[in-house]
């Protein structure tokens, strides 16, 4: 039997549906799920399209296409399909990011055309847990960075950018974008720190960088260099983790670098637990 397949740019009155296709996999989709619900699919608000594969006349994957390009929900004939768009299009993302999987078969189509990436991160463990460890204390010293303290903040955003990323996120338009993304999560509560009461400056940070009702997903998590290996990300995640159970999500999620050994061995201890794998491609 043949089926019927179309892909097109998703419109503002497409939001249902898109919502019914990104609530199959509330976890994998935290990211774009949040964006969605703040901006709905105009995009302009969302920063970029919302690609939409059809079969039958029923939408069934998503892509989203802005300064990441994301596969959603997406079997091996929609990711064809959302790799010859991209194809057509030309390069304008910073990076493909999303579940292994797709993500792997997207960069093998895309590469011939997009080829080399930067940096190809194939496998990032994707942790989640919903309630904190009764060993684990959370440091009372983490708290949210009020909006005055915007100046306190950034320096450890930037380091922890730049030594995640491999570049400066202040490259290009002189950080008006990153900066505007730091102000966001600072000012909708999501942006937490511990601060050295002597100096001043960030110990620890983290952010809730995505928020739905049903899962949230922490991102920028970094302890200043001279303070790692004291065991601060261990409370300060618990920390982290308390606020958002409490206060956003009943699922919490992550996901991290598999070399990164310390960060999966600190995540672990405050409860999180692997259940899938995602894939960055850095241009």
């Amino acid at each position: 039997m043949l089926t019927q397949t179309t892909t097109r740019v998703l419109e503002p009155t497409d939001l249902s549906a898109a919502l019914e296709v990104l609530g199959r996999e509330p976890v994998n989709n935290a990211f774009v799920t949040s964006r969605v619900h703040v901006a709905g699919l105009d995009p302009w608000r969302l920063g970029g399209e919302m690609w939409g594969w059809y079969a039958d006349g029923r939408l069934r994957s998503l892509c989203y296409a802005g300064a990441n390009l994301v596969p959603i929900c997406a079997g091996p004939d929609a990711v064809r399909a959302f790799a010859e768009r991209a194809r057509r299009a030309g390069r304008r993302c910073s990076s493909i990011v999303g579940p292994a999987e797709p993500a792997a078969l997207l960069w093998q189509l895309l590469e011939p055309h997009w080829g080399p990436a930067r940096e190809i991160r194939s496998h990032q463990p994707l942790m989640v847990t919903d309630r904190l460890p009764d060993d684990v204390t959370p440091d009372p010293l983490v708290r949210r960075i009020r909006k005055d303290e915007m100046e306190v903040i950034m320096p450890a955003c930037v380091a922890m950018f730049t030594e995640e990323v491999g570049v400066s996120p202040l490259a290009g338009d002189g950080g008006l974008l990153y900066q505007a993304r730091v102000a966001e999560l600072v000012g909708s509560g999501r942006s937490f720190a511990r601060l050295d009461p002597a100096t001043g400056k960030v110990v620890f940070k983290a952010e809730i960088g995505a928020a739905t009702p049903e899962a949230c997903q922490i991102q920028g998590v970094w302890v200043a260099p001279e303070y790692r290996g004291q065991g601060l990300s261990v409370s300060g995640m618990a920390a982290v983790v308390r606020y958002a159970l409490a206060d956003v999500a009943p699922v919490v999620s992550l996901y991290v670098n598999d070399y990164n050994t310390a960060a999966r061995s600190a995540y672990r201890h405050v409860g999180f637990t692997e259940v899938g794998a995602f894939m960055s491609v850095l241009f």
